[in-house]
C-alpha cells in the first residue's frame, strides 16, 4: 500500500510540472512561442526547456534550463559538460542528459561542417569557428587548421590538450599533419581558460619556432590565434598576424604595445 501511495505521488508531481508550462499564456510557452514566432524568437532557457519538457518540483522546465544556464556560466560551459557532470544536477536524470549532450554534439557537428565552406581570410572568421569548439574549455587546447589554396579549411587536428595554464608541443608534431596531408598552409589555433587572450612568453616562442620551421619546409603558416573571451579591453582573441608578430620575436612590452 505504501509503495503503491509513492508511486502515485510521484505521477502527480511529474503531472503537476506538465502543467507548469500549460498555465502559462499560450503565446509564451516554449513550443508554442516557436511555432508563431520562429526558433530565433526563443531564449537560451526556453530552448533548453522544449529538450528538458518537464521540470522538477518547485521549477518547470524554462526555470530549470534558467538554472543550468546560471550555475555553469552560460551555454559554451553547460555545451562542454558530460553525461556523468549533467546527472549529478539536480532535476536531469540519464535521460535528460543524454538528450542535452545529443543536442550540443549535433550542434558541433554543424559548426564543423560549415567550418569547410568559409574562407580563413582574416583571424575574425578563424574566431568564429573555433571559439564554439574550444572556447569554454577549462584546460588548454591545441588545434591546427590545414588550409587550401582558396584559405577553405580542409582539415582540423588536436594536436595537444593540456592543463590549465599550457599545451606542451614540438614544432615537429605541429608540422606533421601540414607535411602528412600536402597542405597549402595552417593556421594554429590555442585557447587561454583564464579568457584573457594576451600572449604569454611561451606562446610568442612557439610561434616563433614554428614560423621558420615552416618558412624552411615552404608551407605558408597564416597565423596563430589565441582564443579568449569577448571583454571591453579586447575582441575576445589575439592574433599575431594582425599584430606583427608572426615571427613570435617580440617582447612583451611590444606585445602590449601592439594592442593599444
Amino acid at each position: 500500500m505504501e509503495l503503491h501511495l509513492k508511486l502515485f505521488k510521484r505521477t502527480l508531481l511529474g503531472l503537476s510540472q506538465e502543467m507548469r508550462i500549460k498555465e502559462l499564456p499560450y503565446r509564451v510557452r516554449p513550443r508554442e512561442k516557436m511555432e508563431i514566432q520562429g526558433v530565433k524568437a526563443l531564449t537560451d532557457e526556453e530552448l533548453l526547456a522544449v529538450f528538458l519538457r518537464v521540470g522538477v518540483k518547485g521549477q518547470s522546465a524554462v526555470d530549470l534550463g534558467r538554472t543550468l544556464l546560471e550555475e555553469h556560466g552560460g551555454l559554451m560551459a553547460l555545451g562542454g559538460l558530460g553525461l556523468t557532470q549533467l546527472t549529478c544536477h539536480r532535476g536531469l536524470g540519464i535521460a535528460k542528459a543524454a538528450q542535452l549532450v545529443a543536442c550540443f554534439e549535433l550542434a558541433a557537428r554543424v559548426a564543423r561542417e560549415k567550418m569547410v565552406l568559409r574562407r580563413l581570410d582574416c583571424p575574425r572568421a578563424v574566431y568564429d569557428i573555433f571559439f564554439p569548439q574550444i572556447g569554454h574549455l577549462r584546460y588548454e587546447s591545441l588545434r591546427i587548421a590545414l588550409i587550401d589554396t582558396r584559405l577553405r579549411v580542409t582539415r582540423s587536428v588536436v594536436l595537444t590538450e593540456g592543463g590549465l595554464n599550457e599545451t606542451v608541443a614540438h614544432p615537429r608534431d605541429i608540422l606533421h599533419p601540414v607535411v602528412l596531408h600536402k597542405a597549402y598552409g595552417f593556421v594554429l589555433i590555442h585557447n587561454h581558460p583564464s579568457g584573457d587572450p594576451a600572449p604569454s612568453d611561451a606562446d610568442r616562442e612557439l610561434t616563433g619556432q614554428v614560423a621558420r620551421a615552416a618558412d624552411l619546409l615552404g608551407v605558408d603558416f597564416l597565423d596563430h590565434l589565441i582564443v579568449g573571451r569577448p571583454a571591453d579591453t579586447h575582441h575576445g582573441y589575439f592574433s599575431f598576424r594582425e599584430a606583427g608578430l608572426l615571427n613570435g620575436t617580440a617582447s612583451s612590452e611590444d606585445t602590449a604595445s601592439s594592442r593599444r
